[in-house]
């Protein structure tokens, strides 16, 4: 089975359908999968639901979809840098399902382990838990968060065999191990692709079960907050 492709668009390739549920990884800027959410726009495939920590910013990241109004929803922890973002949440343009970082992140890994629910003791007492069951355990309540299984995921990583081994650098890691887990087809885009068996099985991060296409591609890598200070004279 090949799973390598020579471009974003090739890889994405008869997956796209309007009104998809999509897993992204990263975190702000760091490790998400630019190319192929430029693939996703060029491509004009509407109504999607995110599964998301974030969108990126205005310009940038899932960013770029919400200016040209192809996402529905967006499940996600965090709405800051992304002007954009609020807008489209505080007019009504965009529904908005918040979820603490650790529970869309367990959303996300428990889909991928075949998992459709779990108990956590997160949200109780708070807009969280509206509308959701609420069970006690041992005289403490928890409410109950559904897996999150995606009709497809988009991932980024450093480097990835021919199989989909993937290993992701540093923190970079973030939501792309259990974004890519949740998704009924998994495509990675990664900065370098090495020959089959280069790989130390013990730094594999992700085993290539999960991935079903990679393409290899040029990154931008912006920094999303940028402090500098004025350099003092020794």
């Amino acid at each position: 089975m090949n799973k390598v492709y020579g471009s974003a668009k090739e890889a994405l390739d008869g997956v796209l359908f309007d009104g998809m549920l999509i897993a992204a990884g990263g975190f702000g800027l760091c490790g998400i999968p630019e190319l192929l959410l430029q693939a996703i726009k060029e491509a004009g495939t509407k109504d999607l639901t995110f599964a998301s920590n974030n969108a990126g910013v205005d310009d940038f990241g899932i960013g770029i979809l919400l200016q040209t109004r192809q996402v529905k929803k967006m499940l996600s922890s965090y709405v800051g840098e992304n002007a954009e973002f609020m807008r489209q949440y505080l007019s009504g343009e965009l529904e908005l399902e918040f979820n603490p970082q650790g529970t869309l992140a367990e959303r996300m890994r428990a889909g991928g382990c075949g998992i459709p629910g779990f108990y956590t003791k997160t949200g109780v007492g708070t807009v969280i838990a509206e509308g959701k069951e609420i069970k006690v355990f041992d005289g403490e309540e928890y409410i109950l968060e559904r897996g999150i299984f995606a009709d497809l995921s988009i991932v980024k990583a450093w480097k990835a065999d021919d199989t989909g081994n993937l290993v992701f650098r540093k923190t970079a890691r973030n939501f792309n191990p259990p974004a890519a887990m949740c998704g009924k087809i998994c495509v990675a885009e990664v900065e370098e692709i090495v020959p089959r068996g280069s790989l130390d099985p013990d730094c594999i991060h992700l085993p290539g079960i999960y991935v079903h296409r990679i393409v290899q591609g040029t990154h931008e890598k912006r920094i999303e907050q940028r402090t500098t200070r004025k350099r003092e004279d020794v």
